[in-house]
């Protein structure tokens, strides 16, 4: 299930309450050094050099129970008590080009500045450009804050223990950070810390989406509304179509310009293909309305930001805008109970703030919370590295699928599709909060296996993963 993203002092108090409920500190480092080794083994090949770096702390501890786990690797457990004289060690370690470098030197606990020798120590450790899995938080970096006290380990990946450390997730430890993944059951007491950002986990989609009726039939699944593409854009239509036919709506119909029309409708066969006419209403029986992808390039944009505005404001359907159509939008309040979705990337929200992008990354659970009030309390998807998920008020959901892969062009509007096409079902519609966040986390996901499989994977591909389960 969902876990809290917690502060130090939070993960301290949880820490005390297993300890005083009699829960074996010793069982819950051989389960994180469990966790870390197969992290490891997954990560390396029979016969690969793995170099452990242990402090004397807690982390330490973990690091050296991962060593014993490490079957059929060369293991180096180097256990690390002066950073000045161990310094000539580390150097020949790392002139050994291990495969893989655990960094188990400090937790959460490092509450000052490093020193000169501890500086000197892990910068020549990130000078080796290794991969690096991080115990808990890497090495001088502030679990708070997100920023290195003088110097910190730059992490290939870090796995975290219990639950997320909200300073992971700030703007500035993504450079240390790397991949975060979350040890979670490791023995801990059941988690009783609520806190207002809120880590996925795939548990959360056990039986998600629901079984469908064997009597069911097209109609009972939905009919999606997209308006998309224009001149020079029409593949971003195309892309958000496909999208939105792996969350397999019952029908789809996508509206666009008469410019981009035969290069639209030529490339797709089950979703149906109207020009988009004048005026401020697309007449059929939808379910729901996606907007936006593909329209930068739109001649005599008047009918299509006039059509966003009026469904924006008055529709009773889930209605997702998305890309360009985003800048249409106005302060006007929506009907009362109703589903809305804006998916902004940080440029994007940025233009709708105000702000420059950098204020936007430089405090994100804020950005998404000013845009939601701004929006009529709608839900905000706010793309990027651990994509948020959330409303004005309420939890926010930090999404960990995903990599840097899916930084490129029609990513977003694959996203948009599927995300839509979940929405246009009726079944779907009773819970916004876990229809996005199963959207973000499998075009995350899909990302995540395609990047296994083939490096060099395109967007056209990822349509065709996301949704498997």
């Amino acid at each position: 299930m969902s876990l809290p993203v917690l502060s130090i002092a939070q993960m301290r108090e949880w820490e005390r309450a297993s300890w005083a409920s009699g829960h074996s500190q010793a069982e819950v480092i051989q389960k994180v050094g469990c966790r870390i080794a197969v992290a490891c083994l997954q990560a390396t090949g029979l016969g690969d050099r793995v170099l452990i770096l242990a402090g004397k702390g807690h982390n330490g501890e973990d690091a050296r129970a991962a060593a014993g786990e490490l079957k059929g690797r060369d293991v180096v457990l180097f256990n690390v008590g002066d950073p000045g004289t161990d310094l000539a060690r580390l150097l020949q370690e790392l002139a050994r080009r291990p495969a893989l470098v655990v960094d188990g030197l400090f937790g959460i606990g490092l509450d000052r500045p490093l020193g000169e020798a501890w500086i000197a120590f892990i910068r020549c450790l990130n000078e080796a450009a290794l991969r690096v899995v991080a115990v808990d938080v890497p090495s001088g970096l502030d679990a708070d804050t997100g920023k290195p006290q003088g110097e910190a380990v730059k992490a290939w990946k870090t796995i975290t223990v219990g639950a997320p450390k909200k300073g992971l997730l700030e703007e500035p430890a993504g450079a240390w950070v790397g991949r975060l993944e979350v040890a979670e059951d490791v023995g801990l007491a059941p988690c009783k810390v609520a806190g207002e950002l809120v880590w996925t986990t795939p548990g959360d989609f056990s039986d998600y989406p629901p079984v469908r009726p064997v009597e069911s039939h097209k109609g009972t699944h939905g009919h999606l509304a997209i308006v998309a593409g224009s001149l020079g854009y029409h593949g971003a239509a195309v892309l958000a179509a496909r999208g939105a036919q792996r969350a397999q709506p019952g029908l789809i119909t996508l509206h666009t310009s008469d410019s981009v029309y035969f290069p639209i409708a030529t490339q797709l066969q089950a979703v149906m293909v109207r020009l988009l006419e004048q005026g401020t209403k697309l007449q059929g029986d939808w379910t729901a309305h996606l907007i936006g992808p593909g329209l930068a390039g739109l001649q005599g944009v008047e009918t299509a930001s006039a059509l966003t505005r009026l469904l924006w404001r008055d529709s009773l359907l889930p209605v997702v805008v998305d890309a360009s159509a985003l800048d249409w939008l106005t302060l006007n309040a929506v009907p009362r109970n109703t589903l809305r979705v804006i998916t902004p990337h940080p440029g994007e929200a940025a233009r709708l703030l105000r702000i420059p992008p950098a204020a936007v990354q430089a405090n994100r659970l804020d950005a998404l919370r000013r845009l939601s009030r701004q929006m009529g309390n709608g839900w905000v998807v706010l793309k990027g590295h651990h994509t948020l998920i959330g409303r004005s008020t309420g939890e926010v959901f930090v999404n960990p699928t995903g990599n840097p892969f899916l930084a490129q062009g029609g990513s977003g509007d694959v996203l948009a599709g599927y995300m839509a096409g979940l929405l246009a079902q009726p079944a779907l519609q009773g819970d916004l909060s876990i229809a996005l966040r199963y959207a973000v986390w499998q075009h995350g996901l899909a990302a995540d296996r395609l990047f296994a499989t083939r490096p060099n994977w395109i967007v056209e591909e990822l349509v065709q993963e996301i949704g498997l389960r």
